[in-house]
């Protein structure tokens, strides 16, 4: 089973190599790691997707915390969660063909992003699922290059994630005071 790691960091040099290295040294295999800013100033948010058992994933999110520049790990794979990809497909489109993949590109909700004369790259954002579909439909014309970002995932609603349960409304304050007093 997948298991998807929100894991909250330090934003300095040599964090990814230590959390890659700590994955690396367990034998486990990352399905996807994306990295971005988060809202707060000097935190990142890595979210990695590892194919592993339950007792796998409550390993690495122990051994996790174990790393200096690592803030907060929540376990989202069960709560409920959004979870999307991005792809950049470039497709060869010319003479009729061009309309044909047009017309598939607005079926998927998808938009062209550049056009040359001999080909488009279309950029789609959705589920794996989705993306891998829009990517069958579109071979038969010729897929020139493709790019994905990996997945990313956030907890539905104004819920936190702690110890792998989702909390509601009335728990979040309760978590930011037990997080401000260094008890999380």
């Amino acid at each position: 089973m997948t298991h998807t790691f929100a894991v909250y960091v330090d934003n300095k040099p040599g964090v990814l190599n230590r959390v890659a290295s700590l994955f690396r040294r367990r034998a486990f295999n990352i399905e996807s790691l994306t990295v971005g800013h988060t809202e707060q100033t000097g935190v990142s948010r890595m979210t990695v997707v590892v194919d592993t058992d339950e007792y796998g994933a409550r390993r690495l999110e122990a051994n996790l915390y174990k790393l200096v520049p690592v803030r907060r790990v929540d376990n989202i794979t069960s709560a409920p969660a959004i979870a999307r990809d991005l792809a950049l497909i470039k497709v060869v489109a010319t003479g009729a063909d061009r309309a044909h993949v047009m017309q598939l590109v607005e079926v998927y909700r998808a938009r062209v992003v550049d056009v040359s004369p001999e080909s488009l790259v279309i950029e789609t954002t959705g589920t794996e699922d989705k993306i891998d579909s829009l990517l069958e439909v579109l071979r038969p014309y010729g897929v020139i290059e493709m790019v994905r970002t990996g997945r990313i995932a956030m907890v539905r609603g104004t819920g936190v994630v702690r110890n792998g349960i989702a909390r509601g409304d009335a728990d979040v304050e309760s978590a930011r005071r037990d997080e401000s007093a260094g008890s999380v």
